[in-house]
């Protein structure tokens, strides 16, 4: 990809294929101290208000640099990287590969927590593992007075939920959840009946005295693709049937309509929704209900398989943050006898991550 100049006009020419950008869009982009906030890169001024008819006068282009002289009299010189950078569309969650895992995955890379690690390149480090992996675990993690909201605030914002700013994982009387139990959690996505479903989980380990009680997680992607290849009428229903989920207790009713795949506008996978206690099929032809049932059986058998899931034990101080668009977590079942087991838990969403990365790219000179 490069940009080449012709006749006043500057064209992106990408594998023999060759556009024109539009003389507004560079107009807009100018960045000059008298244009752009150098500290918020805000406008100082209004592109609605420019006159339409905006044109080149002068062009010159060098290895780095392109210079662009407007006929409503201003001047820029643009860097050349950030303008193919625009059209590359550049994220970091976007540009960081998933990688499929499995029940051979051996955990690793995982980060103790630090003075000041929000800030550090290990930050930096452990959230591009996150995208890659859907989870990452930070070791020695502080375990008084409610520390997970103060590290989640680190990377970005809690997302409050009826269940509060945070909320406590452990075995009580009257729950409204099962979490709330000593009961075995088979995999599952978290809150699939809000709109939007939180993004990012994270659960912090205060306390676990108990043998039972293991974490487990399972990769959907993973999973999903394996379904496309393998099963291909099961992962087309699936990714087409919107069923209802649902969440009441004595405050609040919630529901959301979505598919148990999720794609999106080019029909790549993007979230998955798993939690076959809290959905509701619609109502539609028996035929399709037959495959319907089918595929979520199979789909089932698949997120519960030795195949495909990884048990680990979290230890005080552990806090695991993973994405729940992408992993299903559960736990074994374990006995209160034994001794307390304590996790704290709270969302925050990909904005949080997104920003953090860019912010510590800057920050580092990444």
């Amino acid at each position: 990809m490069k940009i080449e100049l012709n006749e006043n006009k500057v064209f992106l020419e990408n594998k023999g294929l060759k556009k024109e950008i539009h003389p507004f869009w560079l107009r807009e982009r100018i960045d000059g101290d008298k244009y752009i906030d150098q500290i918020t890169q805000q406008r100082l001024f209004d592109p609605t208000e420019l006159k339409n008819n905006i044109k080149i006068d002068k062009l010159n282009l060098s290895d780095d640099f392109l210079e662009v002289t407007f006929n409503d009299g201003t001047y820029n010189k643009f860097n050349v990287k950030n303008i193919l950078k625009e059209f590359l569309n550049d994220s970091y969650n976007q540009n960081v590969a998933k990688v499929k895992w499995d029940s051979s995955l051996k955990i690793s890379n995982n980060f103790n927590f630090e003075e000041n690690i929000f800030e550090k390149k290990s930050m930096y480090e452990a959230l591009i593992h996150f995208y890659k992996y859907g989870f990452v675990i930070f070791k020695k993690v502080p375990t008084e007075n409610n520390f997970i909201v103060n590290f989640a605030n680190s990377i970005g914002s809690v997302r409050r939920t009826n269940f509060g700013e945070f909320f406590n994982v452990k075995s009580k009387p009257n729950p409204n959840d099962l979490a709330y139990t000593s009961l075995p959690l088979a995999p599952h996505t978290d809150n699939p009946y809000r709109n939007p479903v939180p993004c990012i989980q994270l659960l912090h380990c205060i306390e676990n005295e108990v043998t039972g009680g293991l974490s487990t997680l399972v990769d959907g992607y993973n999973v999903s693709e394996s379904l496309k290849k393998d099963y291909p009428e099961y992962y087309k229903i699936l990714t087409e049937t919107k069923v209802r989920f649902q969440f009441i207790d004595r405050s609040v009713i919630l529901e959301n309509w979505s598919e148990m795949i999720e794609l999106d506008q080019n029909g790549n996978f993007k979230q998955v929704r798993f939690s076959p206690r809290l959905d509701f099929v619609p109502l539609i032809d028996k035929e399709k209900l037959e495959l319907f049932y089918s595929a979520r059986k199979k789909i089932s058998e698949l997120y519960n398989s030795n195949k495909y899931r990884i048990e680990f034990k979290l230890i005080p101080g552990d806090l695991i943050m993973m994405d729940n668009h992408r992993l299903l977590h559960g736990r074994t079942r374990y006995d209160t006898n034994e001794g307390n087991r304590f996790l704290q838990g709270c969302y925050i969403d990909y904005d949080s991550t997104e920003g953090k990365l860019k912010h510590l790219k800057r920050e580092l000179n990444i």
